[in-house]
């Protein structure tokens, strides 16, 4: 059998993280700056698709070897939150492994979920699912599009098992007050799971420092995996208290045990996985991340931020009303535009060639590292085409 060699990365280290973008052929053709849906192909993660199907291909079924790429990737997103690895479960969706916790936590005691209306749809699904185990599902509005801090403090009590809490809101590009959030809930006995789709790879995230309880995020927006796989860290005291009633052999304390008779969870963050886990997009996980780490998040942000500088003040000449803050600390890398018909001004952008998204009557502009001040003027170019459909 032929020896395995790694992949070598296709981007070395960039300079700058704008220096990546030659690895993206997106560029060649469109301006793409719609990171928020589904981060850009880039060289390194199509050539882990050809390394699956050459291993494929050359070995038949290397399962011991799968399971290490596995291993891989929960070491590398461990690594991107400063966490250890034994804490990480590599789930196939942010939907499995909440539903894995959800199905976990205890709610005789302390039955009432709260939940803030600025979540994404799968969060709110997955606890109002827990209703049929005795769950109270609680909304805290947001209020101007941003959370109600003082409606937080008013639902969360000692009846609360849990605060689940976006990083980023999808609809707006928000970016919420964790720390305050967390001093609430703590203060009140209650955990706090973070889904932190839309900041990973955009923003530092220290899960020792953050004060939360689980972390969800996944590998296709700034990560820039594929969809198919996704993480779930927990803090470490907290997993030997859940055992999800949503599981699966890969979530066994041994895999390889094949015991039909007995259902005996990991010791470790693995116990909130479930089947067989998603190995193609495992393979573009560990690409993305590696690249993303290549360039380093605070470059990342760095570099984001003065994008989103630009087209704010662009947008603001444009006379653009904007449904996402102008602060830094008060927003994350997608920027959101109001529009009279959201999904109108898309198309049309995207007959100039830009690719962007909506959500909520808004249109969402995501740059990334790939992007440049050049594609952002295009899409002001674009906006000032199209004053017709956008809110003054």
């Amino acid at each position: 059998m032929r020896a395995y060699e790694r992949p070598t990365l296709a981007v070395e280290t960039p300079a700058t993280p704008a220096d990546c973008r030659r690895h993206f052929r997106i560029f060649d053709q469109l301006v793409y700056i719609n990171s928020c849906s589904q981060g850009a192909l880039s060289d390194a993660v199509r050539h882990a698709y050809e390394n699956y199907l050459h291993d494929w291909d050359e070995r038949g079924a290397p399962w011991e070897y799968w399971i290490e790429r596995s291993e891989t990737a929960r070491g590398a997103f461990a690594r991107l939150v400063n966490a250890n690895p034994d804490d990480v479960a590599v789930t196939t969706s942010v939907s499995a492994g909440v539903s894995a916790v959800a199905t976990g936590i205890d709610v005789t005691a302390r039955p009432r979920i709260v939940v803030t209306d600025l979540e994404f749809p799968t969060i709110g699904q997955i606890w109002h699912a827990q209703q049929a185990r005795g769950a109270e599902i609680v909304h805290v509005p947001a209020i101007d599009g941003e959370l109600s801090l003082k409606r937080l403090q008013e639902v969360v009590n000692e009846r609360t098992a849990l605060v689940s809490v976006t990083s980023v809101c999808y609809r707006n590009g928000v970016r919420l007050p964790v720390d305050e959030i967390v001093r609430i809930a703590k203060e009140r006995g209650a955990l706090v799971l973070l889904d932190a789709y839309q900041a990973i790879g955009t923003y530092a995230i220290d899960v020792e420092n953050l004060g939360v309880d689980f972390v969800t995020g996944g590998a296709l927006k700034y990560l820039l995996g594929s969809a198919g796989v996704a993480f779930l860290w927990s803090r470490h005291e907290l997993i030997q208290r859940l055992k999800p009633l949503a599981t699966g052999w890969f979530a066994d304390a041994d895999v390889f045990d094949m015991d039909v008779s007995d259902y005996s969870p990991s010791q470790t963050a693995r116990r909130f996985e479930s089947g067989t886990p998603p190995i193609p997009a495992i393979y573009a996980a560990i690409a993305g991340m590696e690249l993303i780490q290549d360039i380093g998040v605070s470059r990342i942000h760095e570099h984001v931020q003065r994008l989103n500088d630009h087209l704010i003040a662009g947008a603001d000449e444009l006379g653009c009303a904007l449904a996402t803050p102008r602060e830094h600390e008060k927003h994350g890398a997608l920027i959101c535009i109001r529009a009279s018909d959201a999904p109108a001004l898309v198309a049309s952008l995207a007959l100039d060639g830009i690719i962007t998204s909506e959500r909520d009557g808004n249109l969402r502009v995501s740059a990334h590292c790939y992007n440049t001040i050049e594609d952002v003027e295009a899409v002001l170019a674009s906006l000032a085409r199209n004053r017709h459909l956008l809110v003054s």
